[in-house]
């Protein structure tokens, strides 16, 4: 339930992105002009939300430059192949009812159009750390995109197990 009523607030945030300013000099402080060209492909309401991760994440106290990165762009990998916000509700839907469903659909092809969103939603962070890597980030930063959707437990005892839970927590919150 909750999963439905975040998707549905971030459907709102996405329909009213367009009157929200953007702090591209928030972003330019933590990205090279590599980094920035990355974040210049999201569109505005997921440029928003990143520049909401990170400001949840600099609220916590210090933070290294490569958490700065990956709370900028840990999504950056929706944008090989982007997709509606009807899409990505529909991907909710499917996970919370159909989870096997949805496993096996997110290892399909994105290129067949039914299947995008749920590959989009499970391949995403490895892409985002592709492109990270492609565009000069730091090992950690990449790292961190890479398994910012990954349950926490997993990690237990991992070098960068903290920033990645307050990149998840601060992700979760927007």
């Amino acid at each position: 339930m909750n999963s439905a009523v975040y998707r549905i607030g971030q459907g709102i945030k996405a329909l009213f992105a367009f009157s929200q300013p953007v702090d591209v000099e928030l972003a330019a402080r933590y990205l090279s002009p590599a980094l920035m060209n990355l974040f210049n492909r999201f569109d505005r309401g997921e440029q928003l939300h990143s520049l909401a991760v990170l400001r949840d994440v600099l609220a916590v106290g210090e933070t290294p430059d490569d958490l700065a990165m990956a709370a900028l762009l840990h999504d950056v990998g929706k944008t090989r192949y982007p997709i509606g916000v009807a899409q990505k509700s529909l991907v909710v839907i499917v996970r919370a009812l159909m989870p096997t469903l949805y496993q096996r659909w997110g290892q399909g092809n994105p290129l067949n159009l039914w299947q995008r969103p749920f590959v989009v939603y499970e391949q995403h962070p490895a892409w985002s750390a592709e492109l990270l890597a492609q565009a000069g980030a730091g090992e950690a930063a990449q790292w961190l995109a890479a398994h910012h959707a990954d349950p926490l437990d997993q990690w237990r005892g991992h070098e960068h197990v903290d920033l990645l839970r307050r990149l998840q927590q601060a992700d979760n919150q927007n």
